[in-house]
């Protein structure tokens, strides 16, 4: 690695291209923040990053073997809420004998060290330019905590600011337009509330927890819900309800759950 006292035998224009733009293709979006409610649609906002890989790849290129980080783990925040950021770390990053460092935090350690080294990136100039990107606020298409944007938050952007959006926005926007055609019809259209018989939200290809509700009642004041699995023996309850007993005999492969059984979460 180039000591600090050799800084001045690197190529003049090193520092220039580290804070060069990056692709617009490796820009990516995410949620921050609660959704809102206004005139009736529910919003999110969305702000611009990079993946940690995409710093790694510009400093590879522009500086191979002459770039080094440190990471150390900071004590625990006391008194965060449930759910918040928990973990810090500090990064120390040089690049040929120049030193920046910055804190990141995040809900676990693995989030805390790529948030912590990507701001360290940043006081070189790698990414800058995402902090002059505006606001963003793209329509959901419910306000529980699985709704989606109901368009791609980098094609809205780009509309919003009269730009072209990038292939990579267009291409995924065109899988999620076809993966939406082959979709089964959303569950609104079809299941029911087991409690007030309301429509429901489906979640099946949204949720990423696979123990979360299938279906969830769009009424925010009722909690009914449909669990993974659950439906057939619901169908079994509804028709032993109606018919007499031999009308079990179709559904005696799916056992019914006990009501004391206890429940996914």
């Amino acid at each position: 690695m180039i000591a600090a006292n050799d800084i001045y035998k690197a190529p003049a224009d090193v520092w220039a291209r580290l804070a060069a733009p990056l692709a617009k293709d490796t820009i990516s979006w995410r949620q921050d923040g609660k959704p809102i409610n206004r005139d009736g649609r529910t919003l999110a906002r969305f702000v611009a990053y990079v993946e940690a890989n995409t710093v790694r790849e510009r400093l590879d290129s522009v500086v191979p073997g002459e770039w080094d980080l440190t990471l150390t783990p900071l004590p625990l925040i006391p008194g965060e809420p449930a759910g918040e950021a928990t973990c810090s770390f500090k990064a120390r990053l040089q690049v040929l004998g120049v030193v920046r460092e910055d804190v990141g935090t995040g809900r676990d350690y693995k989030q805390a060290a790529t948030d912590a080294f990507k701001r360290a990136a940043v006081r070189f100039g790698i990414a800058h330019e995402l902090y002059a990107y505006g606001q963003n606020w793209v329509e959901l298409d419910g306000d529980d905590r699985y709704a989606k944007p109901v368009e791609d938050p980098a094609i809205a952007y780009a509309r919003r600011h009269g730009e072209r959006p990038t292939a990579r926005a267009v291409s995924e926007a065109l899988e999620d337009t076809k993966a939406g055609d082959a979709r089964p019809q959303r569950a609104m259209d079809e299941e029911q509330c087991p409690k007030c018989g309301g429509r429901m939200w489906d979640n099946r290809l949204t949720k990423r927890n696979p123990r979360a509700p299938d279906f969830k009642c769009r009424d925010r004041s009722c909690d009914g819900v449909i669990w993974p699995d659950k439906p057939r023996a619901a169908e079994a309850v509804a028709v032993a309800e109606k018919e007499p007993a031999e009308a079990w005999a179709p559904l005696s492969s799916a056992p019914l759950i006990p009501d004391d059984a206890e429940l996914p979460f």
